[in-house]
């Protein structure tokens, strides 16, 4: 990609930070998405306790996602994202010190992940409000950047994943977590070191990763309801972040509950719980490379219902009808493929929407709403596979996500994410 002679030479160094923050930063999360988990299922031998882990993490999570936004804005991402980095350094390496010393019981491991699902609401936020200034530094369109993101995060988990299920095999879940603490740290040095010239006072106009200095002085509650309000306005945003809660919803029951415990009834172990999640990944970043690459050619829509009818319910149902290992490794590669083109189309189209000063307490409010049927899906997975069994729920999960991702084809709204895409130099606009 070339650019015009007159426009000052990118400086990439701030978004290529960030980038190698957020693959550590999700290379830990998918060991840690694994070995917790694993670690309850095989101490307590509960499904209904492994999925209240799950629970316990994400309910504070989305919370404090949900109400951070403001805080966001007026702290500014970078220095809360560093801050909810160092913090959790000490809250997840807490479980693991305590589980070698005899002190950690279940209640304390629920109060844990709870304090670190607190920290990774409004860190997770202030992570994704920095990519407009990063868009703008690195003088990149908008898919481009998210593209890039995606194929880390899908990088990270077939990494991880692999990783995951080597460590929790050979050394257990508990040292497994502590790589998870130590990737906090490592995240929270880097930040600190490659993203301070996002925080310049120098000549020119500040980069908006500053505090926001309002023209009047407002409220912490006025700010979080202008967010919302414009949330609420935005009929493209609002559809999409719906639809996402639920097959939120219904993804988590499956990593969370029914795909350890498919790992458990069949006798594939740990090891198959990473393969899979390796495989899904490893082919999640290569198609999201790919829509890094042509996305701004792509109609939006039309491939965003083609990705999830691939990538949903054929996981469920492959699962369920107990199909060998290598078809159910091939319908990963096949489906990983399709789900990397998700997250580039879905995050150009929320960035292109928000007006930049608002993008802390509306990418906060919308990522919360996202997550908010999170908490109840380590729950409902524990349930249907109490209640009905793990195959029975497998299609029951199966069939909801099908109906989730396809009822977009009859709802108007989400055709106005098929709007041309924005100059990364122009201010995004609301629609």
């Amino acid at each position: 990609m070339t650019f015009a002679t007159a426009r000052p030479t990118p400086r990439r160094i701030p978004l290529y930070g960030w980038l190698t923050a957020e693959a550590i930063s999700l290379l830990g999360t998918r060991i840690s998405m694994i070995a917790i988990p694993w670690l309850v299922l095989t101490t307590t031998g509960s499904p209904t306790k492994t999925g209240l882990v799950a629970f316990a993490e994400i309910t504070p999570m989305v919370l404090f996602k949900a109400c951070g936004g403001p805080l966001v804005d007026r702290v500014g991402p970078r220095r809360m994202a560093i801050t909810a980095d160092t913090l959790s350094l000490v809250a997840v390496g807490l479980i693991p010190l305590l589980h070698h010393t005899g002190a950690l019981t279940f209640p304390i491991l629920l109060v844990l992940v709870a304090v670190a699902g607190a920290l990774r609401g409004p860190g997770d936020a202030a992570t994704t409000a920095l990519i407009p200034a990063l868009v703008e530094r690195a003088a990149v369109p908008y898919e481009r950047a998210t593209g890039l993101a995606s194929a880390i995060e899908r990088g990270a988990t077939m990494v991880g994943a692999a990783i995951a299920g080597g460590l929790v095999a050979t050394l257990g879940a508990a040292n497994a977590v502590a790589v998870d603490a130590a990737s906090f740290g490592v995240c929270a040095l880097l930040l600190l070191l490659t993203t301070r010239s996002l925080e310049d006072r120098g000549r020119g106009r500040r980069e908006s990763v500053e505090p926001a200095e309002a023209e009047t002085p407002t409220s912490y509650v006025a700010e979080l309801r202008a967010g919302w309000r414009f949330l609420r306005g935005d009929a493209v945003l609002m559809s999409l972040c719906v639809m996402v809660a639920v097959t939120n919803l219904l993804d988590l029951a499956w990593s969370a509950v029914l795909l350890p415990v498919w790992a458990r009834d069949s006798g594939a172990g740990v090891g198959a719980v990473g393969l899979v999640f390796s495989v899904w990944g490893g082919a999640s970043m290569l198609g999201a490379l790919v829509a890094a690459a042509y996305g701004t050619r792509l109609p939006r829509f039309a491939t965003y219902l083609v990705a999830f009818l691939i990538t949903g319910i054929p996981r469920f149902v492959l699962f369920a009808i107990g199909v060998p290992l290598w078809v159910i490794l091939a319908m990963c590669v096949i489906g990983g493929a399709s789900s990397g083109f998700l997250n580039p189309v879905l995050g150009a189209v929320q960035f292109e929407r928000i007006p930049r000063e608002m993008v802390g307490r509306v990418t906060a409010l919308s990522s919360a709403l996202c997550w908010s049927l999170m908490p109840l899906g380590g729950v409902l997975g524990g349930l249907l596979v109490s209640g009905i069994g793990l195959s029975p729920a497998l299609l029951l999960v199966g069939f909801a996500y099908f109906a989730a991702t396809m009822s977009p084809a009859l709802i108007p709204s989400f055709r106005g994410m098929n709007r041309q895409p924005a100059s990364p130099e122009r201010e995004p606009v609301a629609a």
